[in-house]
């Protein structure tokens, strides 16, 4: 469970970090997004998914 804390913890804090360095950059990427098709933000979607899963299986067979 604490796993679980800790990562939740640090999404908040990137997401928060986005919003407070660079709301208006945020402003344009919803943009951009809202631009694009949905099989596109689907497809980049999915490429963020497995790349995040990538990133923890790493994580644990170093050690962590």
């Amino acid at each position: 469970m604490a796993w679980v804390l800790l990562a939740l913890g640090l999404v908040m804090v990137v997401e928060g970090l986005a919003y407070v360095l660079a709301p208006s950059l945020i402003e344009r990427v919803l943009e951009v997004l809202r631009s694009m098709p949905e099989a596109v933000r689907r497809q980049f979607g999915a490429l963020v998914l497995v790349s995040g899963l990538i990133c923890l299986w790493l994580a644990f067979f170093i050690g962590l």
